[in-house]
């Protein structure tokens, strides 16, 4: 988008903000459902800013603009801001205020704040509230400025629902309701309401395409002891499958009622909400008694049953093939000369995937960024702007797939031509981080974020660091992004952040030079048991993904002997496992980037 028609968009909103006399108005990256991947309809902040990347908020007063967005995203940012009115507000430098903050130093008394109250939790809105309170600052919420200017808005998505059945699932829709409500029981809830999407896919067995990478659907569930109620689109939902929830007690109301039949309760009744994931407009419906902690669907879900894991080790070994088969084409296409992209490597690495049992969808936008590109941890190639892949230098390849069977998430970075020592040099520091965070053994319900210092530590020995965090959740079949646990010194940690046997996490450091390389190396791991004894009932991470890690880029002598036969011992195994999957060229690259160093 040019910076002319975001320049326009925003004298547009100051326009409509004068009209209703409001001094700051917040586009949050949001939907009713506080979602991370949104509908096009809720990409408000893309429309009015430009700006494409996952996350960001953006502020508009009568004489600024900012976007504020952390360090993944602050090159990307860099270039669609420019020739733009909004300035980049680089979340985590140190001399950048919050937006809360920024608001409470730059806003007069009784200043009027706006915002659309379905794409801000309640939870974010009281520590606002709370930051602003001696101004004694007015929030409007009756209209929706952006959305009255936005006059060529996408519909929202109307995917059909599906089921998601055995063989790939090990709980059935009745026992996981059962264990919510068991849940809600222990805290003395009447009621529950829950608007994740994720939570509620997971709860119901169910599945859609409503947000792109992500197979989740539009809704909202209510829950009591007796009751289950899902608000959806009732077009997206069949007869016969209508038929199969009211058998497990499954109630269908449309998506546009939710908030009338939570006004409609009982008023002495208890209802359990998340505040960090249920709207302020919503909350302003629920019952006056609430009892506010995590959803517990959300704890549930993140500790993979046993056959989940055999499930997701299957869908790994299907993965690591077709990215046997499209290195082995790259490197091919390489030694021929063949001319390829950015968007090349997106196309031939989605199309391998998509040869494979039960692959559903890329699990996101495929990274491949060729050296400087890769410096920008959440690059993505488009149409417009584009590298080739020639001469000298690094690929960072970051992609994954939706199986019916799991989610997969994987980085690899590949030599182009002849990387330079000080390229070999970041990868092995890289490298090394990664493989210490692999070896960790740690007590059950360790605090999660505190596993960051593991990875880190080769880096900071030199002299090198990351902005993003080193692990993020991962579900089954359902978000890439999931939580509760995140392995990241700069994160809050809470009792449910806790490291929990059954939970998939990605082990992913990084080393980025801004205008010239980057390197990540990423595999998904699982807790589960390594030993008890008298002293400590342990944890210990198995490695889930199977794909060789480019010998090529590291300086051996960097490596430690522990780090040597860890990863020649992963080598051989990936070797064992995705042999029986793979032939002709595949299995040749397989058995040569597998070779013991």
């Amino acid at each position: 988008m040019s910076g002319t028609v975001t320049n326009t968009r925003l004298s547009q909103l100051r326009q409509s903000m004068r009209e209703h006399q409001i001094s700051a108005w917040i586009v949050p990256s949001a939907d009713p459902h506080l979602s991370e991947y949104l509908p096009e309809y809720w990409q408000q902040r893309v429309w009015l800013s430009g700006f494409t990347g996952s996350v960001g908020t953006v502020v508009v007063t009568a004489d600024f603009a900012g976007l504020w967005v952390d360090s993944r995203y602050w090159e990307q940012a860099t270039v669609q801001l420019a020739n733009t009115d909004i300035v980049l507000m680089k979340v985590g430098e140190p001399d950048v205020p919050t937006v809360d903050t920024w608001l409470a130093t730059h806003l007069s008394s009784q200043s009027v704040v706006g915002f659309n109250s379905s794409m801000m939790a309640l939870k974010q809105y009281r520590h606002m509230t709370q930051v602003l309170a001696n101004l004694q600052v007015q929030f409007y919420t009756q209209t929706d400025l952006v959305a009255g200017l936005w006059k060529d808005r996408p519909a929202l998505p109307c995917a059909a629902i599906y089921e998601h059945k055995a063989p790939f699932i090990s709980q059935t829709r009745i026992e996981k309701l059962v264990m919510v409500r068991d849940s809600m029981r222990v805290v003395g809830a009447d009621w529950h309401f829950i608007s994740s999407l994720d939570d509620i896919a997971w709860i119901l067995n169910l599945r859609g395409a409503d947000v792109d990478y992500n197979p989740v659907f539009l809704g909202h569930l209510l829950l009591s002891a007796e009751r289950a109620v899902l608000f959806v689109h009732q077009n997206k939902i069949d007869m016969a499958l209508a038929g199969t929830l009211a058998a497990d007690g499954v109630e269908i109301a449309d998506y546009d009622t939710v908030a009338d039949v939570l006004t409609s309760l009982p008023a002495d009744t208890t209802m359990l909400i998340d505040p960090d994931r249920m709207t302020l407009a919503l909350s302003q419906s629920a019952c006056e008694k609430v009892i506010e902690q995590v959803n517990p669907s959300r704890l549930l879900k993140s500790q993979k049953t046993a056959a989940d894991l055999a499930n997701v080790r299957t869908a790994m070994e299907q993965d690591g093939a077709a990215l046997c088969e499209f290195f082995a084409w790259l490197e091919k296409a390489q030694e021929s000369g063949e001319n390829i992209s950015e968007l090349t490597i997106d196309e031939k690495i989605c199309a391998a995937r998509a040869r494979q049992p039960h692959y559903v969808s890329p699990s996101f936008a495929t990274i491949a960024g060729f050296n400087a590109n890769g410096a920008m941890p959440h690059y993505r190639a488009t149409p417009e702007s584009f590298s080739y892949i020639k001469g000298d230098g690094l690929l960072l390849i970051d992609s994954g797939g939706q199986y019916l069977n799991g989610t997969t998430d994987i980085t690899r970075v590949v030599p182009i031509g002849t990387p330079s020592i000080e390229q070999k040099f970041d990868y092995t520091v890289v490298l090394k981080g990664m493989i210490q965070l692999s070896l960790a053994v740690f007590p059950r319900d360790y605090p999660s974020a505190l596993l960051d210092t593991l990875a880190r530590t080769p880096l900071w020995q030199n002299g090198l660091d990351y902005g993003h965090g080193t692990g993020h959740g991962v579900g089954y079949f359902l978000n890439v992004h999931e939580g509760p646990q995140v392995i990241s010194h700069r994160a809050y940690q809470f009792p449910h952040t806790a490291m929990k046997e059954g939970m998939i996490t990605s082990n992913e450091p990084g080393v980025y030079r801004p205008g010239k390389w980057g390197v990540r190396i990423e595999n998904l791991v699982a807790a589960v048991p390594a030993h008890k004894t008298e002293f400590v009932d342990a944890l210990r991470f198995e490695t889930l993904t199977l794909c060789p890690i480019d010998t090529r880029c590291i300086t051996v002598a960097l490596l430690s002997n522990e780090e040597r036969q860890w990863l020649n011992a992963y080598h051989a195994e990936v070797l064992a496992r995705l042999h029986p999957y793979v032939s002709g060229d595949a299995l040749e690259w397989l058995e040569r980037r597998t070779q013991p160093i």
